[in-house]
């Protein structure tokens, strides 16, 4: 009976410990994409958004969905942040960014992602 009972345990620790070291890699998805999240208080995003309405850039027909998250195609053009935002906005430096119905998007150029959008 301990025979049985020693038998038993060692195999249950045996498979145990091989399934602790089983990894599973997965090749054919598509890589996810996470995107850092764009802290702004109101009084930046009305900086943001009445800075870049008197740039007076012209408006993009994007021809996609504008969303968070969704990859704005190259033909997209972008614009430079204006310096007087990034003076009071340090942390959209890094950014571009298109007007589209009638709200502000902004785009990470690495990812050609939007990362927010500022309503007016």
């Amino acid at each position: 009976m301990k025979t049985l009972f020693g038998c038993a345990a060692a195999i249950l620790v045996a498979t145990t410990a091989a399934n602790a070291q089983t990894t599973i890699i997965e090749r054919d998805n598509p890589p996810v994409v996470t995107r850092e999240r764009i802290e702004l208080t109101p009084a930046q995003r009305t900086t943001i958004y009445r800075t870049v309405t008197r740039e007076r850039v012209r408006k993009a027909e994007p021809g996609f969905a504008v969303r968070l998250g969704a990859r704005v195609p190259q033909a997209v053009e972008l614009s430079e942040i204006p310096a007087a935002v990034i003076e009071e906005v340090p942390t959209v430096r890094r950014y571009r960014y298109m007007v589209v119905n009638n709200e502000v998007v902004l785009v990470d150029p690495a990812t050609s992602e939007v990362v927010e959008i500022i309503r007016p």
